[in-house]
């Protein structure tokens, strides 16, 4: 009786520590989605997944997604450090009437966005939306036609102060909202999210080009808010009552509502930016700071720059 419970026990033993190797090895750290895939496969090179979402639980936490091929990978719900990548392929996302992709990681993960297109089809409401995680990069991506609910190319609103935003070589357009929504819309959230933006487009969106707002500091440099109709190239704001900060240096804002928009003590700093052509007014403080590194080129817009007291050389 005893050898024989003895044998149960080891078996038992035995088929444990083999679930738990096979659900250790059911995930790799790097995994690949095609075109002609199915999320049946474990996501292998050679038996690649078909969606974004079928491949990630599939993916260790620090690993990456890769696309083998052009193809529409669908949208995803991120809660862990992954890197994402359509490589040189037409890696494409249609959200249409959702979220292309939602971020809601743990407080030290990092998320890597590489080579997508994320089109929001005109029923879309986000294409990004960052809810948690502690670093987040959008490199080389294009977001775009998201024109229902909240209508917004990429949301960020985080409220830990660690919480940072690398928005690099990406083009943002057509969305009905704004291009970029960056800081928490929770009264008196400070020191959210700092953001950096470089050498990207915010084009023809039905809000502003870039909102700063909530206690976010932005940096934006090299970079294009153009045709924004309904707000501003950038708006810098005291949303919920959290003033935001922003750099904006060697970039354009034309042919938007108004060139920069300050609100409540909010603080913005300019260096080697043109602001033209404008319908409404180029630089507009209803309050609130800019400093001027005095290299700028503010002309051509409807009544020009608001003048303050509060502008520096320009």
């Amino acid at each position: 009786m005893n050898k024989l419970r003895f044998t149960l026990m080891a078996l038992a033993i035995m088929a444990f520590t083999l679930m738990i190797s096979s659900s250790a090895q059911a995930q790799a750290t790097r995994t690949w989605v095609s075109g002609v895939g199915d999320d049946a496969n474990p996501c292998s090179r050679t038996a690649p997944c078909k969606t974004f979402a079928g491949a990630i639980s599939k993916t260790a936490a620090g690993g990456e997604i890769d696309a083998l091929d052009s193809g529409g990978f669908g949208a995803v719900t991120i809660t862990k450090s992954i890197t994402i990548d359509g490589d040189s392929n037409l890696a494409g996302i249609l959200a249409a009437g959702t979220n292309g992709v939602i971020i809601n990681a743990g407080a030290t993960d990092i998320i890597q966005l590489r080579n997508l297109s994320i089109n929001g089809a005109i029923t879309g409401l986000t294409g990004i939306r960052i809810l948690a995680g502690l670093q987040v990069f959008i490199e080389d991506c294009v977001v775009f036609n998201f024109r229902s609910g909240a209508g917004l190319g990429i949301q960020d609103i985080r409220t830990t102060p660690s919480a940072r935003l690398y928005v690099l070589g990406t083009l943002v357009k057509y969305n009905s909202a704004d291009g970029l929504s960056i800081g928490s819309t929770t009264a008196g959230a400070n020191n959210t999210v700092t953001a950096t933006v470089d050498n990207s487009r915010f084009l023809g969106n039905g809000g502003s080009g870039i909102f700063a707002g909530g206690g976010s500091r932005v940096s934006v440099s090299r970079s294009q808010s153009t045709g924004n109709t309904g707000g501003a190239g950038i708006v810098v704001s005291n949303q919920s009552g959290s003033a935001a900060e922003a750099m904006i240096v060697s970039s354009i804002l034309s042919n938007n509502a108004f060139g920069i928009l300050l609100s409540g003590s909010a603080m913005c700093r300019i260096g080697d930016d043109t602001i033209t052509n404008n319908t409404n007014q180029g630089l507009v403080l209803s309050s609130g700071t800019v400093e001027s590194f005095g290299n700028n080129n503010i002309r051509g817009n409807s009544g020009n720059q608001a003048p303050s007291a509060n502008v520096g050389q320009q």
